[in-house]
């Protein structure tokens, strides 16, 4: 929402809904700047905050996208831009990094950051481009800056402490029923607010040339929307293609749109329910399924938890039991020489040896060991007394 543009896409507040309340950081940054880091979000967002402290106000930050609020409520983030000018659409060295082959990427941060390289997938590129911009830019490995800021007092697993200390997070949720419901429903009230037209409007201004050129870029900045990419073989075949295939690529990408927003939902969720460390705010949860139920459910719960936080004594509802593990490694390395494949974090490890896929592998590489004459006892080596021969998981 910090671009210019695509308001019904990003689902900006309605200028309506602005007046009842100052809102910032809306609508003001160029959508051919493809270098707005989170940095520049953070910087910028914490000035205001600075600001509305000021003013005896406080500042509500209202969304969104789980690392940008991270970057404001934790010191979590390496500036290595120098001085302090504006984004611009110039190229940073992150989106050249970029555009090296994942394996090459992966190997020099391996040359100069071998902890770091660990602790991502090789098909990340973005943060591989991160973590070689940073040692570029400041000449010190990044997995050694995430240890001084983990290491500050208040620091925690994920970096370091809290900026805000008095924060606390209000957390709308909804049966996942009725979100995914409700999700739908604002996709169709999108379409019909226009958002075809915008999203055709768009296009022809800022990224027609770009798809004729086979330039495009749908991974950094305004092009990166939710909602924008998924229409993409709709408006680059609209006009050039039977009334029905365009109709097709249409309900094509209206069910994208669906299936990405829902899926994205689930992901914010997760971010409240599993961010680990000792350093969290604490989380009050506010039932949303029912919206006839706003008043009780959600309205004067909220206020009376702020006027809690405001008058330094303990709100009425209890926070939210976060669902972390302390001992869980986020970062951890593993290689499954079965599947041929790297796994970051016990979590996903853990998931993946539950797979159907690795599973289907297990299971494949038994039979052939069982049919084996070794495994017979016809021929071959069995193995030292006590040698574990077991299968790698």
């Amino acid at each position: 929402q910090v671009y210019k543009g695509l308001d019904i896409i990003t689902n900006k507040v309605s200028p309506q809904e602005q007046r009842l309340c100052r809102h910032h950081m809306i609508s003001f940054v160029d959508p051919l700047v493809s270098n707005y880091t989170v940095v520049d979000f953070r910087d910028k967002a914490m000035a205001l905050i600075s600001y509305i402290f000021s003013r005896d106000k406080i500042p509500i930050v209202v969304g969104g996208t789980n690392y940008y609020i991270e970057s404001l409520l934790w010191k979590v983030l390496i500036n290595t831009k120098k001085g302090s000018t504006a984004p611009s659409p110039v190229t940073d060295r992150k989106v050249e990094l970029e555009q090296l082959d994942g394996a090459e990427l992966h190997r020099r941060l391996s040359q100069v950051d071998p902890e770091m390289a660990a602790k991502l997938h090789p098909h990340d590129k973005r943060k591989v481009a991160r973590s070689l911009q940073v040692f570029e830019e400041t000449g010190i490995p990044h997995s050694e800056i995430l240890h001084q800021q983990q290491e500050e007092e208040g620091g925690g697993p994920l970096g370091g402490p809290l900026k805000y200390p008095h924060s606390c997070i209000l957390w709308l949720h909804a049966e996942q029923a009725a979100l995914d419901q409700r999700l739908e429903k604002r996709v169709d009230e999108m379409l019909a607010a226009g958002l075809l037209e915008e999203l055709r409007d768009f296009h022809r201004r800022y990224n027609q040339e770009k798809v004729a050129e086979n330039q495009q870029d749908y991974q950094h900045g305004i092009f990166q929307s939710i909602g924008f990419k998924e229409f993409h073989e709709y408006l680059i075949s609209e006009g050039k293609c039977s009334p029905e295939t365009s109709a097709l690529l249409l309900q094509k990408g209206i069910q994208a749109l669906k299936q990405v927003t829902k899926r994205y939902a689930r992901r914010q969720n997760k971010w409240v329910r599993n961010r680990p460390g000792p350093n969290v705010p604490p989380v009050y949860g506010l039932e949303v399924s029912d919206l006839l139920r706003w008043e009780e459910d959600v309205l004067q719960p909220a206020l009376e938890i702020v006027e809690s936080f405001i008058q330094g004594r303990e709100p009425p509802a209890e926070p939210v039991k976060l669902e972390c593990d302390m001992n869980e490694n986020k970062r951890s390395h593993h290689m499954c020489e079965l599947c041929d494949r790297v796994i970051i974090g016990d979590r996903e490890w853990a998931a993946h040896t539950r797979s159907k896929s690795h599973l289907h592998h297990l299971k494949k590489r038994r039979k052939l060991e069982a049919a084996s004459p070794a495994a017979e006892g016809d021929s071959g080596d069995t193995g030292s007394p006590g040698e574990d021969v077991s299968l790698p998981l």
